[in-house]
């Protein structure tokens, strides 16, 4: 997560058509022209958000042969951009705007408050709070821009292919940026635990290992340019700049990362750096969107393990398993290898075959839960194998503005052992439909300003996410399959175990191997699966806790809506209703949602 998108995100957040609003004031001009005005600063500064978005064309055309700045000076120069927006949004009277546009205003200013006081607080890592590793196992160049250049960066043309091509040349040049910035966060006390280090060399050597010409970086560029019958001997042009620039640059990251790596120790939390404690209470508020402490979360999930833990027992008493704890009862459905699909290529094929079936069965009863429904396709994709070993299970890459590219939803596939088949419904509901995809993409679909399509805010789309693996529950999905059910239980558990291991990495200084050791025991997931789930939460502090945090939010906000309305509450209503604003904080989403159970009630 690149905070220069995030900031672009969070800035469109909770946006309102002014039809929906009360009649506009000349106030509510002047936030639009604001917002406007912060899109374009961002879009300025961010070229790879320009072409995920699709906008890389026309007056923003030079955008495609570019990388961001990741220099000490860029980054200062993100906060001073910060500050600036925060104090332009100030100079609108949120008193003379309209109601809708008043939602607006809050939701911006919750982030750009917070992203300008961390920026004051924290010299080290990305901008805000919530990343503060230059370089890890999920974070710097060497892990974005190879799998950006290869699902974002479209080519068409020529122009396109030679952009390519200067863009592997600026590759190069961030990644001399992103040494220079770890080593000056080094200075500062501020480096990943060994184990990081370790991940983070093994995964650069991965990329570093290819011969120029098998490459990623050359054969996506020679695939696309065959594809579209472009002149050129681009496989040539692409080898040499591997071979001038982009590997030498690894190399030199390697080397820093070695650096670190020697005097690195083994402690997991951010409690150790100079204010590391603040950072982290920084880092749940900008990821949470509440004030919640980290004290009260760590008691969230330990309550929310138990209460699915009783549920999980009443399925698996009935499948026949009665003894040992949950999590050691669900650990043996894992190692079940009559669950797996063979860790083959052929095996994994057919594992993508089957999800897109499930997402073909619930495709068509989404009315019965959503009046609106997303018109842009999923598709749905391997990690590429060269990030596998440190990314995440699953995960989701909105549709391109301009209706050229659809939603992706991303399964890791490195072990098939990880991902039998009695969770892979619950994981598909999650990050396709009716979770992610439909979210993001009635987003991006509506009628709305461009920053409104935009909004992002982890607590709001993660904790849908995870509301819509419920949705899918109740929607009847998992009739007739009580293991499919179990794994929805599980999926839960997972994200309450989060709270529990992210707190406790953070504020109650416990080891990687002790958070492994909690994680297992409460969800029963593998060791292996565990392991990079815990070192993820160790290089984004707080992350973790949005789901679990979000997804109660909004089973609280719409058991409130039905009980107020009791037999006038339409779910199909409601969830249009909450799913128009847009990606808000969620101390904004209670408002709107408080404020339609009125409406509704008048």
């Amino acid at each position: 997560m690149r905070r220069r998108a995030f900031l672009l995100a969070a800035a469109g957040a909770a946006l309102v058509p002014a039809a929906a609003s009360a009649a506009a004031t000349t106030e509510d001009t002047k936030l639009r022209a604001v917002f406007d005005r912060i899109f374009d600063e961002v879009l300025d500064d961010d070229p790879e958000t320009v072409t995920a978005l699709g906008l890389d064309k026309g007056a923003r055309a030079a955008a495609k042969g570019k990388l961001s700045d990741a220099s000490i000076q860029g980054l200062d120069e993100d906060k001073d951009r910060t500050a600036a927006h925060l104090r332009l949004l100030r100079t609108v009277d949120r008193a003379r705007l309209s109601p809708g546009e008043q939602v607006n205003y809050d939701a911006v200013l919750f982030t750009l408050a917070g992203d300008e006081a961390a920026g004051r607080r924290y010299a080290y890592g990305y901008e805000g709070a919530g990343e503060p590793y230059v370089l890890s196992q999920l974070t710097g160049a060497y892990q974005d821009i190879p799998d950006f250049l290869g699902t974002q960066h479209a080519i068409e043309t020529k122009a396109d292919a030679d952009a390519y091509l200067e863009r592997l040349v600026a590759f190069s040049v961030v990644m001399d940026q992103e040494v220079q910035r770890a080593q000056r966060d080094r200075n500062l006390g501020v480096v990943p635990p060994d184990f990081i280090c370790d991940r983070t060399i093994a995964q650069m050597t991965a990329l570093r290992a290819s011969e120029p010409g098998a490459s990623p970086l050359v054969t996506q560029l020679t695939e696309g340019v065959k594809e579209k019958g472009i002149a050129g001997n681009y496989a040539a042009a692409a080898e040499r700049a591997l071979t001038a620039y982009v590997y030498p640059a690894l190399d030199r990251q390697i080397a820093a990362m070695n650096g670190l790596k020697a005097i690195a120790r083994p402690d997991a939390g951010v409690w150790k750096f100079l204010g590391g404690e603040g950072y982290y209470r920084d880092a749940l508020r900008n990821f949470t969107t509440t004030e919640l402490t980290p004290r009260e979360i760590h008691q969230m999930g330990l309550e929310q393990a138990r209460e699915l833990s009783a549920r999980a027992e009443v399925l698996l008493a009935k499948q026949g398993m009665t003894q040992g704890t949950v999590g050691e009862r669900i650990a043996t459905l894992f190692a079940d290898p009559t669950h797996h699909y063979p860790n083959t290529d052929a095996g994994k094929e057919k594992l993508i075959a089957d999800l897109n079936a499930v997402v073909a069965e619930i495709r068509p009863r989404l009315p019965t839960m959503f009046g609106k429904v997303p018109k842009a396709d999923v598709e749905i994709r391997r990690v590429p194998k060269f990030i596998e070993a440190g990314a995440p299970g699953g995960y989701y890459n909105r549709p391109s503005l301009d209706g050229s590219r659809p939603g992706i939803y991303w399964i890791n596939l490195r072990d098939s052992a990880e991902n039998p088949r009695w969770t892979l419904k619950t994981l598909t509901y999650h990050e396709a439909i009716p979770g992610h995809h439909l979210q993001r993409s009635l987003q991006i679909e509506a009628d709305q300003p461009t920053l409104r399509k935009l909004a992002g805010f982890p607590a709001f789309g993660e904790g849908w996410a995870l509301y819509a693996e419920q949705v899918a529950l109740e929607m009847g999905e998992y009739r007739d399959d009580p293991l499919g059910e179990l794994g929805q239980i599980q999926a839960s558990l997972f994200r309450a175990a989060r709270l529990v291991v992210d707190t406790g990495l953070h504020e109650m200084r416990w080891s990687r191997e002790k958070a492994i050791a909690t994680m297992t025991s409460i969800d029963g997931s593998p060791t292996s699966s565990a392991a990079t789930e815990i070192e993820r939460y160790c290089v984004r502090p707080g992350q973790a806790c949005a789901y679990m945090v979000g997804k109660l939010t909004w089973l609280r906000l719409r058991s409130e809506a039905q009980k107020a309305l009791g037999p006038r509450f339409d779910i199909r209503q409601y969830h249009d209703a909450v799913l128009a604003g847009g990606a808000m904080p969620l101390t904004v989403l209670e408002g709107v949602a408080r404020r339609w159970t009125a409406s509704q009630k008048a």
